[in-house]
């Protein structure tokens, strides 16, 4: 390792990071995250607003660390989430409401972070970080309760449900509270998926009653709901940039809900725009809504369903 990377893994030690990220790795994104490079001296940390690409770009420019496109999800997913977790970065801090999944989501060192290595070297740098474990807690709390005020709240059951900020968790409470009271009113809801959570909400229950087996390695649709008084099974994906249900789509879902029931396949967009975007490879005999015009429906030689 070269000496900042050295360095860089040190500071991560002391800050307490689980030893999966004391590394390499997470040491580049430790020094991306302060903007250090092999010339800088610590007490130059700064925490610019940074994606992961840009952190790999400045592995390889300044560290000539050159690692492949397809790793990028192992700098986000075991090196930056544990960051944030601990603390040590901020997720979105200039927007919290992005998406989970959004390209344009970055990371930025905590300011208490910070400061404390840019004492790295110093006689302070011991007693900060006394001080920042001292904090931490206190720390991750205040964050975690910073997104939690901007999830979206649905209500389930007399149950509130909070779904990870965006469009397309806005579609699913659209679907939720606008679509099935409509089209099928009385229906269960059985399941919620959510892009920060794949399993936002799930009646193990009622799914095991009627005698759905569930392959948790499945692709699931966005939302179940289950109308017992016509033996339906309605599967919804949510659609605000991919794609609906297609010929494709449609054959996995069957396969994946092979059962007695009848199942219904709905493709839900926030308005008409996307939906044309989409149109042409929506599958025959599935239906279409559009948030926007909640009490329509739009029929794909589907009126024997919900016509």
């Amino acid at each position: 390792m070269g000496d900042k990377i050295s360095e860089a893994l040190k500071i991560l030690k002391d800050l307490g990071v689980p030893k999966g990220q004391q590394n390499e790795r997470t040491s580049l994104c430790l020094l991306a995250l302060v903007d250090i490079k092999e010339n800088s001296e610590w007490k130059e940390a700064k925490n610019p607003l940074i994606g992961i690409t840009p952190i790999m770009d400045f592995a390889k420019q300044f560290y000539q660390r050159n690692y492949a496109p397809n790793t990028r999800e192992t700098f986000r997913r075991f090196s930056m989430h544990q960051l944030v977790e601990a603390g040590i970065a901020l997720y979105n801090p200039d927007k919290m409401e992005r998406p989970v999944n959004s390209p344009q989501t970055v990371y930025q060192m905590s300011p208490l972070v910070r400061d404390i290595i840019k004492t790295f070297g110093t006689y302070d740098y011991d007693p900060a970080i006394k001080d920042f474990h001292e904090k931490i807690g206190f720390l991750s709390e205040h964050y975690q309760w910073q997104r939690k005020i901007k999830m979206i709240p649905v209500n389930v059951l007399g149950h509130d449900l909070q779904l990870t900020p965006g469009e397309h968790s806005q579609l699913i409470k659209d679907i939720i509270e606008n679509f099935a009271p409509r089209f099928v009113p009385g229906s269960i809801l059985l399941y919620v998926g959510d892009t920060g959570n794949k399993w936002g909400y799930f009646d193990k229950e009622t799914f095991g009653k009627i005698g759905l087996v569930l392959d948790e390695h499945g692709k699931m649709p966005d939302c179940i709901f289950y109308l017992e008084s016509r033996n339906w099974l309605i599967l919804v994906e949510s659609v605000t940039s991919h794609g609906p249900i297609d010929s494709k789509r449609k054959i996995e879902l069957n396969k994946l809900f092979d059962t007695s029931l009848t199942n219904i396949y709905v493709t839900a967009f926030p308005n008409r725009r996307i939906f044309i975007r989409f149109a042409s490879e929506i599958a025959w005999e599935t239906e279409v809504w559009l948030s926007d015009n909640p009490s329509h429906l739009i029929h794909f030689n589907g009126d024997k369903f919900l016509g």
